[in-house]
């Protein structure tokens, strides 16, 4: 039973409001004014009937307490994803709440945060990605009985224009190609017309690629997170794939397949062995090649795009494309070729020669099934012209 009692103490008058937790347990606070007290007890309990009632105790914790317990205990994230989210909350989050109470972070404070975070000049990408994380840490609190609600809620936050994705023509492939160091030729055909990711370029090994159907399977990725590889299996379940490439560009993996090595070793490896380095790749063998051919600025994912982009100017329906891709969603897959292509048209670059439409082994010949994932795409030369 809640009661309040008036206490008189060197002249000054307060009221204790009394109440029972939901475990039973005596609480009190005290008030200097009845009115308040009895207000106090009434949300308190509305509180315990709706199941929203928090112990007060729990919301003095400090957000970098918290944060400290909640980070040791989420261990669902790839290595590459948990040292990204560890530098934002760092570096953002920890030196404007490290020393408030749970409780104490408001929505205004919330709001005043993501301002000045964009006022810094920060990546609205950024931002976003920093709220969103800041979000996950007080949304566990409110999970874990420490807060009623989260004080990120309706949060404007600024908005990330969507940048113009580049596409290659199958000249321009075989240009970098040609100019990139030779042992990475196969690796930018490769990631052209067969739209592999470069941690699942880094990570294909040599049994995983069938040179008579001409397929490589992704069944691993390799990532470097401060300067340390980590080698496992790819992020979701639809990036792991069999994806079949063309005969010229399988012709020039098996080229390059031609020395010694076990199923076990990897296809593409750094200059004096061992698994390849992205960052260092990055800076001493793409960026000169691409400097070269005057494609300066253009990303290694870029490929992937670009292989996006032939594959359905070559006839391929959205699914099959996101299958091909390892996205599980088709929506995702055609996002790249929303912006503008060079020429003012929107959509991929069409290749030179007749787009082929493929039907699936034993269909009629009136039915459009899509091809199997495994099938080698049309067969065009470097420069496009059919085989």
């Amino acid at each position: 039973m809640a009661t309040i009692e008036k206490r008189v103490r060197n002249g000054k008058t307060t009221y204790r409001a009394r109440y029972r937790d939901p475990a039973g347990s005596q609480r009190s606070k005290v008030f200097a004014r009845k009115a308040d007290a009895q207000r106090f007890l009434n949300e308190t309990e509305t509180a315990k009937a709706r199941g929203t009632w928090t112990d007060p105790a729990l919301g003095r914790v400090l957000f970098r307490d918290w944060l400290g317990e909640w980070w040791a205990t989420t261990t669902n994230l790839r290595p590459k994803t948990r040292d990204r989210d560890e530098l934002l909350l760092r570096r953002l989050a920890l030196p404007s709440f490290g020393a408030v109470p749970l409780a104490a972070i408001s929505q205004r404070d919330v709001r005043a945060w993501v301002a000045e975070l964009s006022a810094r000049g920060l990546a609205p990408a950024t931002v976003q990605k920093a709220y969103q994380l800041l979000g996950k840490v007080i949304g566990a609190a409110v999970d874990a009985g420490m807060l009623a609600q989260s004080p990120c809620r309706r949060v404007p936050l600024p908005k990330v224009e969507r940048e113009e994705m580049r596409f290659l023509t199958p000249a321009e492939v075989a240009a970098l190609a040609d100019a990139i160091q030779p042992r990475y030729r196969a690796l930018v055909l490769v990631a052209a017309y067969g739209g592999l990711r470069i941690g699942e370029l880094a990570g294909l090994r040599r049994g995983r690629v069938d040179l008579l159907r001409g397929t490589v399977s992704v069944a691993e990725i390799v990532v470097e997170v401060r300067g340390v590889l980590h080698i496992g299996p790819p992020k979701t379940r639809a990036s792991r794939r069999t994806v079949g490439l063309p005969s010229f560009v399988a012709e020039e993996l098996a080229a390059h397949l031609t020395g010694p090595g076990d199923p076990e070793s990897f296809v593409f490896t750094a200059p004096h062995g061992g698994p390849l380095r992205v960052t260092g790749f990055r800076a001493r063998v793409w960026r000169p090649a691409t400097r070269k051919v005057g494609l300066d600025g253009l990303r290694i994912h870029d490929l992937r795009h670009t292989a996006v982009a032939l594959w359905i100017a070559a006839g391929a329906n959205p699914k099959e494309v996101a299958a091909r891709a390892g996205h599980a969603s088709v929506s995702f897959t055609l996002e790249p070729l929303r912006p503008p292509v060079p020429g003012g048209r929107r959509g991929a670059p069409r290749p030179p020669g007749r787009a082929l439409r493929h039907r699936s082994a034993g269909a009629d010949k009136h039915s459009r099934s899509p091809a199997p994932a495994t099938r080698a795409w049309p067969q065009r030369g470097p420069t496009g012209s059919r085989e």
